[in-house]
Parts: C-alpha cells; structure tokens; sequence
C-alpha cells in the first residue's frame, strides 16, 4: 500500500487540542497504557476504537497515529502469546519483558508526538 501523502497539523495549537480524532486518539494511548493493569482488555478497545473511527480520520495527521496505534497492539499481542507459551522455556520471560518495554516505548514516543502536533 502507497505510503499517503503528508498532511500537517493544523498549525493553531488550540484547533489541534480540539479536535476530535485527536482526542480518540489521546483515548486510545490512554486505554493502551491502562492495558497494563486491567489485563489487556482497555488495549483491545483501543484497537477497536481506532478500527472504528479510521476512516474518519483517514487523510489527516492523526491517521498516522491509529495506524501507530493498531501496529502496537497487533505486533504487541502476537509477540505476548509467544512469551507466554515460551514462559517453561524461560526465555518467554524476557520476550514478555522485551516485549513490555517496546509497548511502553510506542505509547510513550506515539503520546508525545501527538501532543505536540507531530505525526509519528
């Protein structure tokens, strides 16, 4: 699939924080980072949520940003459901490690550029 076309932020700070797929897409960062605790189930709303809404936001600087956001969970549960299968092993312990550190990272890195006005 062709990579879109770049679309910026609207250069008003004040327009940017109003709007609306930026604030489903704050929700989403939330409900990922909420996963953490809650054992998963605010990730999988996330992701629904961004599946949902995509193509409201589709050729805006905020889809990026669901785009981000989908390709966490997805590479996020598959490399989860391989820690926890390899746990006997031993080594699943540091794939679920690995694995929660690269989550925290993209959720951090995607909130912060959303934030201030960027796209990830």
């Amino acid at each position: 699939m062709p990579e879109p076309e770049y679309i910026p932020a609207n250069d008003d700070p004040m327009q940017r924080r109003s709007d609306s797929g930026r604030n489903l897409a704050v929700a989403v960062y939330i409900l990922q980072a909420l996963s953490f605790f809650l054992g998963g189930i605010t990730g999988l709303v996330g992701v629904i949520i961004n599946y949902v809404k995509l193509d409201d936001v589709r050729n805006t600087w905020i889809e990026r940003h669901f785009r981000w956001q989908i390709r966490t969970f997805w590479i996020g549960l598959l490399w989860t459901v391989i820690g926890i299968v390899t746990t006997p092993l031993i080594i699943g312990w540091f794939i679920l490690l690995g694995i929660s550190i690269w989550i925290i990272y993209r959720i951090v890195k995607g909130a912060l550029a959303l934030n201030e006005g960027k796209v990830v």
